[in-house]
């Protein structure tokens, strides 16, 4: 997959592409069956499929003291993209200047001349441009100028209602992993790089590996039963904490991952932490002896769990 990390850097795309562009958050059943859309009509045209997505996402320019809960960094969503069968991922760098584009430059320079977009692909309620200004009406006079194909939207749902983004951080929300992993077509999954903690969790007889993440996650607080794969590439099951840790007066959100019968060294290494079932909510114990009973507690669940379960 190629990889365009500014569109505005980009000179271009001389084969021009089949293109869709949005915020694309979890790559969820419904961006799956749009990317499936895609390659279909790139089979047809003979050109690649390409995905344009923004980054950071614009509600975190607009709100910065508040962004917005992600579920997927801008690498796990370059890995999923690949995965999908994405030929060019391109990211759009949202930035101020970028947000003050007008629809007419950003359809006639990145669009038309940049990646010389042969169809395109977005939804009804597709916006643009400076304040927003641009719609699927502008859009469309753009494609009808060109010569470029507006091909309609897939529709998925589940249940009877649309899968979304936002319905995938619902579940998480609400301590519903396997719901979310309906809504996604795998399980959710952070990625991420091991840093050092108070090592608490070692004098307590579970050492963890800490993550840190890097973006507002929707998961709720609480312990989880999870599948890490390992730097090696192997899978072990494991129990994980999420939350900012009451008993020790913690500040900040912090992923905590004990990786059952594994005594390895992975500080500094990326773990994908993949979610499979709510063990119970976060909570604040008394006394060190009393979480350790706990923990203990936990990771017996957590092995009956996974006792049946494939990692993903």
């Amino acid at each position: 997959m190629r990889v365009i990390r500014s569109i505005r850097r980009f000179k271009c795309l001389p084969q021009g592409c089949v293109l869709t562009i949005g915020n694309f958050d979890g790559l969820h059943l419904g961006h799956q069956a749009i990317i499936e859309t895609l390659r279909e009509r790139s089979d047809m045209l003979g050109v690649p499929t390409a995905l344009m997505t923004f980054e950071p996402m614009p509600a975190a320019l607009f709100a910065p003291d508040n962004p917005p809960q992600r579920l997927s960094s801008l690498r796990e969503k370059m890995e999923d993209a690949r995965v999908l069968g994405v030929d060019v991922f391109v990211r759009a760098r949202f930035d101020r200047a970028f947000a003050q584009m007008l629809p007419e430059a950003f359809l006639d320079d990145l669009i038309a001349q940049r990646l010389r977009a042969k169809a395109i692909l977005v939804g009804e309620d597709f916006r643009f441009g400076h304040r927003r200004s641009g719609d699927i009406d502008t859009l469309a006079g753009f494609a009808e100028r060109q010569g470029v194909e507006l091909i309609p939207l897939p529709e998925v749902q589940l249940d009877g209602n649309r899968v979304s983004s936002t319905r995938v951080r619902n579940a998480l929300a609400a301590g519903q992993p396997q719901e979310a992993e309906r809504l996604l077509g795998r399980p959710y999954r952070i990625s991420a790089r091991v840093v050092t903690g108070q090592k608490l969790g070692r004098t307590l007889g579970f050492p963890t590996a800490n993550l840190r993440l890097a973006r507002p996650s929707p998961l709720r607080y609480g312990v989880y039963a999870v599948w890490v794969r390992l730097p090696d590439g192997a899978y072990a099951a494991g129990a994980a904490s999420y939350g900012v840790r009451p008993t020790v007066d913690g500040k900040e959100p912090l992923l905590e991952i004990f990786v059952l019968d594994y005594d390895g060294d992975l500080y500094g290494r990326r773990l994908d932490v993949s979610f499979t079932a709510f063990i119970r909510d976060e909570e604040r114990y008394d006394s060190l002896d009393a979480l350790v009973t706990q923990m203990d507690t936990d990771i017996a669940d957590v092995r009956v769990r996974l006792s049946d379960q494939d990692h993903p």
